[in-house]
């Protein structure tokens, strides 16, 4: 979140093979509407794409901006792939000293106001005057855009269909949440949705989240916590349906028959968006400061937003959750870190797998946990 982006132009490079030109470009969009936010909007349709497309909203995280966004998420290649296009609000930093999205004051996270309602605003420019679908709008964000992001989720379900969170927190959760989440109930998260904007009855958006587990600007936990809102929203079960193995050492959690909310979680990877530099099917992006070499997380969002042309790709077998009795140990939260069974941060203890928070790091605070899966403990038994 507090580190800036390098671009780096190419000049004068020779070029042997033959390519297609590509005239689109990143621009930015005057007159969108009101604007209470005081943000800037950037969009990019590929070259050719018809009308009644779907369109991808990005939020970028804190000393971003959008063309670097658009330079390093991978995105492009998919929108390019597949038909669809792009909007990239921009925050000024005038409006927040670091450039972040204002995810926490209380005037830009509600329906009608502030930065929501100029995000808002421009989805419906790009409807009504840029050739995107209504009913085809997904969110994407990344640190303090992946909060956003929630906030999108949760104050415009009836404008989105699905969103992707990296590296951010649940709705209305404080700047606190960043290091040490409140351990709410899945119902006490769901009502902060609900309340978002009283008296709706659709459909909420599904939901994906990813998640460094060394991740020190935000805490893993909140990966927990965010599974825990948006399948109480969802109205799923927060035990998972399958899990996977993916490259990069990705895990992938799925939550609910009809695919509600999934939950990556990269081993050993910090506070960032994944990325896979490459020109392989499932490669994109470009590392640099906040897009870490381990996956391509642009991809799996298309096949998650159902974007992918011809449908999803074939992914890896997933593997049942065990039906056996599970395994219950009780022992001190520090026991607990050194046989393996959760992980220390920031003084406190948590299980691993849920990443639910256990208190304090000592061996003082005794916990019981339950084995539900490989390496994956809940509080309990």
């Amino acid at each position: 979140m507090r580190k800036s982006i390098l671009l780096t132009v190419l000049l004068g490079v020779s070029v042997f093979v033959a390519v297609p030109a590509r005239a689109a470009t990143l621009n930015q969009v005057t007159g969108f509407g009101s604007n209470p936010g005081n943000l800037a909007m950037y969009h990019y349709k590929p070259d050719g794409l018809a009308n009644g497309h779907a369109l991808v909203v990005l939020l970028h995280g804190c000393t971003q901006n959008a063309s670097g966004y658009f330079a390093n998420s991978g995105w492009r290649k998919f929108a390019d792939q597949h038909g669809f296009a792009l909007l990239l609000p921009q925050q000024a930093s005038s409006n927040n000293a670091l450039s972040c999205f204002n995810w926490f004051q209380a005037g830009d996270i509600a329906r009608g106001q502030g930065e929501a309602l100029s995000i808002r605003n421009m989805v419906g420019y790009a409807v009504s005057n840029l050739g995107a679908s209504g009913s085809r709008v997904f969110v994407s964000g990344l640190s303090a855009g992946g909060a956003m992001t929630s906030v999108m989720l949760a104050t415009y379900p009836d404008v989105f269909k699905a969103g992707s969170i990296a590296a951010g927190l649940a709705y209305k959760c404080s700047t606190a949440c960043q290091s040490m989440p409140p351990d709410q109930t899945p119902a006490q998260w769901g009502d902060l949705v609900r309340g978002a904007f009283p008296g709706y009855t659709g459909a909420y958006p599904r939901v994906a989240v990813w998640q460094g587990t060394s991740d020190t600007t935000v805490t893993p936990a909140n990966a927990t916590e965010l599974r825990d809102q948006w399948t109480n929203v969802r109205g799923v079960s927060a035990t998972p349906t399958s899990t996977s193995t993916l490259p990069g050492g990705t895990s992938l959690e799925v939550y609910g028959s009809t695919d509600d909310v999934r939950v990556y979680r990269i081993s050993g990877m910090g506070h960032g968006l994944p990325v896979d530099p490459g020109s392989g099917a499932t490669q994109c992006g470009t590392a640099a400061s906040y897009f870490l070499d381990t996956i391509c997380s642009a991809y799996y969002d298309t096949v998650f937003f159902g974007l992918a042309a011809g449908g999803p790709p074939p992914s890896p077998s997933p593997t049942p959750s065990p039906t056996a009795t599970p395994t219950c140990v009780t022992s001190s939260n520090y026991q607990h870190t050194v046989a393996g069974r959760a992980y220390h941060s920031l003084g406190y203890t948590y299980a691993n797998g849920s990443n639910q928070n256990m208190g304090l790091w000592n061996t003082f605070n005794t916990t019981t946990l339950r084995q539900t899966g490989p390496n994956y403990w809940i509080i309990g038994c």
